[in-house]
């Protein structure tokens, strides 16, 4: 087993300054290539679930319903997924997440093909493929770690956020696609089998190759510390909130979008997938200028990427037509992924590595967690008052969140940073003391 704190300095230099220089580890290879199967395989299920629910429903409201269900569980349960990967072999709580989401789907996929779904089933199904993700989410987060080493973290969450984005430029327009040629059905089939390439994975990564650091027995294992941990430090407070303003309010995108293209422009399923494919396309250049850049994540980057995505978000809502508005979404896109990779990298890169399983589920938490608080009244909005208003008022209130904490921060950093350091300290001290109450 490599330590956590060891360096893999086997590699030239000009290949740990590549964009690709995670890919030098063969657990996150392995890992990497099977889990863009699954994540387009993920993407196809959310355009066909989003396209379910209009069929039978012809509602933004229960549209935003269904996605604040599949998105519940982590207000809920992320938390609990972060202490669990303090606690627990990583990859044997993502076996058990993915063989739970894979049935979820097929379960969906065989009721729509045999005629007996009701939306009282994708609302069940939904909520049972959230909580799979809910704990699935931080661990897989926290895993990255693991197996790239603390060197190359922040590339392996670009390339991470690469593959995501890579397979929403797919996804959605294959499963538009599908949905023409033969309904949801397939759709929902195709996310299920996709699962069983992630599980091949896990049980084939080699363990003596992770990077790990050996905790005490005695170190307390509590989330509660976790939440101090966050508390007492205010750059890492400042990235998770304006993160999860961009989730309540500005990153319900397929909420949007589907009412965009059904209502707004009266376009069909295919249309539908395709603007999810533009987004896409900028989300994919973000993620990959990120792994690229190799910059040391910085404060600074979370917030300047958040006010541009909350200005684009806001002007999309003013495009005259299905044509113009595609045209914006890439850039949405990209400065959403820069945003998110810059936020991650930073938070995961600051976190105690004893701690680290706790802070990403506290950042988990509010990323996807803002989804179930945010969406129903997306949604309603939508519905009622036009999908124009919900880009308006996403966006804007996700800019102006930017814009204040960017004022914060260079107040912060015009004044002593004494205070702050020495509030980290304490902490410091305070939690080796707590090493016995675990």
């Amino acid at each position: 087993m490599t330590e956590l704190s060891d360096r893999n300095d086997g590699s030239p230099k000009s290949d740990r300054a590549s964009s690709l220089r995670s890919f030098h580890h063969r657990n996150f290879r392995l890992f990497f290539g099977f889990n863009l199967v699954s994540n387009i395989g993920t993407w196809v299920q959310r355009v066909a679930q989003d396209w379910l629910v209009l069929q039978i429903t012809h509602s933004g409201t229960a549209l935003g319903l269904v996605t604040a269900l599949q998105f519940l569980p982590v207000l809920l349960l992320s938390l609990h997924g972060g202490a669990l990967a303090d606690r627990i072999d990583k990859r044997i709580i993502l076996i058990i997440t993915n063989v739970g989401g894979g049935l979820s789907a097929l379960t969906l996929g065989l009721l729509v093909m045999t005629n007996h779904v009701h939306i009282w089933h994708v609302y069940a199904l939904a909520l049972s493929l959230g909580l799979f993700g809910a704990i699935d989410s931080p661990v897989r987060q926290a895993f990255a770690v693991e197996m790239v080493g603390p060197d190359d973290l922040p590339n392996a969450v670009s390339l991470n956020s690469a593959n995501f984005n890579g397979a929403r430029l797919i996804g959605p327009a294959l499963s538009g696609l599908m949905i023409n040629a033969f309904g949801t059905g397939p759709s929902f089939i195709l996310n299920g089998v996709s699962f069983l390439g992630v599980i091949f994975a896990l049980t084939s990564i080699r363990s003596e190759e992770l990077y790990r650091k050996p905790a005490g027995k005695d170190v307390d294992r509590s989330v509660r510390l976790g939440l101090r941990y966050v508390r007492a430090r205010p750059e890492l407070l400042a990235a998770i909130v304006i993160v999860g303003t961009m989730s309540l309010c500005g990153l319900n995108f397929q909420i949007s979008m589907a009412l965009m293209a059904k209502n707004e422009f009266g376009r069909g399923a295919g249309a539908y997938g395709l603007l999810g494919s533009a987004l896409a396309i900028g989300s994919l250049s973000g993620a990959l200028l990120s792994a690229r850049l190799g910059r040391k994540p910085q404060l600074k980057y979370v917030i300047s990427g958040a006010a541009a995505f909350g200005m684009f978000t806001f002007f999309s809502a003013f495009m005259p037509n299905y044509q113009t508005f595609a045209l914006v979404l890439p850039f949405c896109g990209f400065f959403a992924i820069m945003t998110i990779v810059a936020a991650s990298s930073f938070i995961q890169a600051s976190a105690k590595p004893e701690l680290h399983g706790r802070v990403v589920g506290i950042y988990m938490l509010v990323y996807v967690g803002g989804t179930p608080i945010g969406s129903p009244f997306i949604g309603w909005i939508g519905q009622v008052a036009g999908p124009r208003w919900s880009l308006f008022i996403g966006g804007g209130v996700t800019a102006l969140v930017a814009v204040l904490f960017g004022a914060w921060n260079l107040k912060r950093l015009s004044s002593s940073a004494g205070t702050s350091r020495t509030s980290y300290h304490q902490f410091d001290r305070q939690h080796d003391g707590l090493r016995d109450s675990g």
